[in-house]
This record gives structure tokens, C-alpha cells and sequence, in this order.
């Protein structure tokens, strides 16, 4: 991997082989504030992104992004539980159930009783809420190459390889914190 700063930015060349090593704070110029965070960066792309998609699919499919994500879940899965589609979500319990049942009005997810708890659910897509996410879904495909547009074929390989790095480590760091096991920084 090469190293090169780009203003007050480090950019990396990637190589075919993967990188093992670490790359320290010496490696980085210090942050001069708050935009040079990665999560303060990461959180306004997150929050472009959800911006975007919500715009998007309420004007061509008339969702609200949380119904999207519900229904994309329900999509791409087997059968889930509340529990399990609110955490995949990343939604509150009773968020995630009005909007569950505002698509069971509308008639694009079912319910059936769920065998592994007596009390429970669990929720699937109607044939027009598979319908629906087949569209949407190509339509999520569209958008996802227009933002990666922007990229060589190699730099988003590269991207979506360090997002699932970032992603893994910030699931680890966030574990040690709960534990009480965080290092200092």
C-alpha cells in the first residue's frame, strides 16, 4: 500500500495483496476538528444516503425508507420474528411494529403464528409485497452504482473491503466499550 497525503487527507493506493498491518495516528495528521473525524464523515454520508433513498422511494414506490428497510429485510430472508427485523432495521421495538403493520394494511407483508414462540409472529412479503421489492430492489442496485459512479471498478472493490473492515471493527470496539474493556486511545 502506498501512503499520499491529498491536502489534509491521507489516501491510499491499494495493491492485490491484502493489508495486515496497522496504520497509526503518526501515519494521519491529527484531526484539525470535528470533519476530519471518520464518524462525523461517515455520519454525513449515512445521512446523504437516508436523505436520498427516502426521496427516491417515496416517489417512485411510495415508501418511507423504514418500510423499505423492512421490506428489503423481508426480501432478501426467510420468515423473522419482530425482534429479528427490528434489530436488522436498527429500529426501536415499536417502531419497527407500526411500521410492520402499516404494511400489513396495505397488504405487502402476512403474518403467521411463529412455532418457536407461542406469543409470537412471524412476518414474510405478500405476492405484491415481493413484487414490490423486486422493483425497488433493482431500483436500490441503480442507485447504489450511480453513487459508486464516481470510482474505478477498482477503487469501489477496494472501498466495499475497507467498509466491511470498518464495519467489523467498529462492532469489536463497540463490544470491548460495553464490556468495560476499551483501551485508551
Amino acid at each position: 500500500m502506498q501512503l499520499v497525503y491529498v491536502g489534509n487527507y491521507l489516501s491510499a493506493t491499494l495493491s492485490a495483496e491484502p493489508f495486515f498491518g496497522q496504520i497509526t495516528m503518526e501515519a494521519i495528521p491529527p484531526p484539525a476538528g470535528i470533519k476530519d473525524l471518520i464518524s462525523y464523515r461517515l455520519h454525513v454520508l449515512a445521512n446523504l444516503s437516508a436523505r436520498w433513498a427516502e426521496a427516491r422511494y417515496q416517489q417512485r414506490f411510495g415508501l418511507k425508507l423504514l418500510e423499505w428497510r423492512v421490506i428489503a429485510l423481508l426480501g432478501g430472508y426467510e420468515l423473522q420474528s419482530l425482534n429479528e427485523l427490528a434489530r436488522g432495521a436498527g429500529l426501536e421495538k415499536s417502531y419497527a411494529s407500526r411500521t410492520v403493520a402499516g404494511l400489513i394494511k396495505r397488504k405487502l407483508v402476512s403474518s403467521t403464528p411463529d412455532d418457536r414462540d407461542a406469543r409470537g409472529k412471524l412476518f414474510g412479503l405478500t405476492r405484491s409485497g415481493k413484487a414490490l421489492y423486486g422493483r425497488v430492489f433493482d431500483d436500490a442496485i441503480e442507485r447504489s452504482q450511480a453513487w459508486l459512479s464516481v470510482l474505478s471498478p477498482e477503487e469501489g472493490a477496494s472501498l466495499m473491503g475497507m467498509l466491511e473492515r470498518l464495519t467489523e471493527q467498529a462492532r469489536m470496539l463497540e463490544v470491548s466499550e460495553r464490556s468495560g474493556n476499551a483501551t485508551a486511545a
